[in-house]
């Protein structure tokens, strides 16, 4: 079966890592990397974010008096353990899997190099993209767009906690309705959460095809994403 996006970033939240109070669940990390290898075993070309929410929510809580350049900083090494963590796993089930950080770290991880990047996808590396963009005040949200351009990515793949971006929350407001399909320019007007608006910002100023909502509750939904499923939300330009 031919696929509908050939080349994906795919974001990945740190919770989906986490579990039970654990910074990791080590059976559901699996699970991920199994499902890649899925993915790859289809002909993808696959290109990861992780967040850092299971190791470090900066400017929250009794962090929210902390210098937000410290606890961006402290977000972004957070991304990097949890990129070591996933590449890992993906080598334990056979892939090739190479960390690349926005901050350079040579023991750890290869300094990023869109390039080099590029070609490690062509070649079939699965790639890790480690320490968000590398700047504070940036979210992973805006790695992965960051990321899905210069990589020149069909699509950007967020698994999700719900299964698409809706009208409201739905886990508070019951009236809350599924939208299956809406523009980066709509979303943002909006207020819709999907990514935050610098994310969007650079995907609707550099045309991303593409980015794909919709629910992590079964890990198979990311096979049949890229086979052409419409589950979830289409958001375009």
């Amino acid at each position: 079966m031919a696929l509908k996006y050939n080349r994906v970033l795919l974001k990945l939240s740190g919770e989906a890592l986490g579990g039970s109070g654990n910074i990791f669940d080590f059976e559901q990390v699996s699970t991920a990397a199994k499902t890649i290898r899925q993915m790859k075993e289809k002909g993808a070309q696959i290109g990861i974010v992780v967040g850092a929410g299971n190791i470090w929510r900066g400017r929250q809580g009794p962090a929210a008096c902390m210098d937000a350049v410290t606890a961006d900083q402290m977000g972004m090494l957070g991304t990097v353990i949890n990129c070591l963590c996933v590449a890992d796993a993906l080598r334990r089930e056979g892939l090739d899997a190479t960390v690349m950080s926005a901050v350079d770290m040579d023991r750890f991880c290869e300094p990023f190099n869109a390039m080099t990047a590029r070609r490690y996808l062509a070649q079939g590396r699965v790639v890790l993209f480690a320490a968000g963009s590398g700047n504070p005040f940036f979210s992973t949200d805006t790695a992965v767009a960051l990321r899905a351009v210069e990589m020149q990515a069909d699509a950007i793949l967020m698994a999700k906690n719900i299964d698409g971006v809706y009208s409201a929350d739905p886990r508070l407001d019951p009236s809350a309705v599924l939208i299956p399909d809406i523009t980066y320019a709509e979303a943002l007007a909006r207020g819709l959460k999907v990514m935050d608006a610098a994310a969007f910002a650079i995907c609707a100023e550099n045309k991303v095809p593409v980015v794909r909502v919709f629910g992590l509750d079964k890990p198979e939904n990311l096979v049949k994403v890229i086979e052409g499923d419409p589950m979830g939300t289409f958001v375009h330009p």
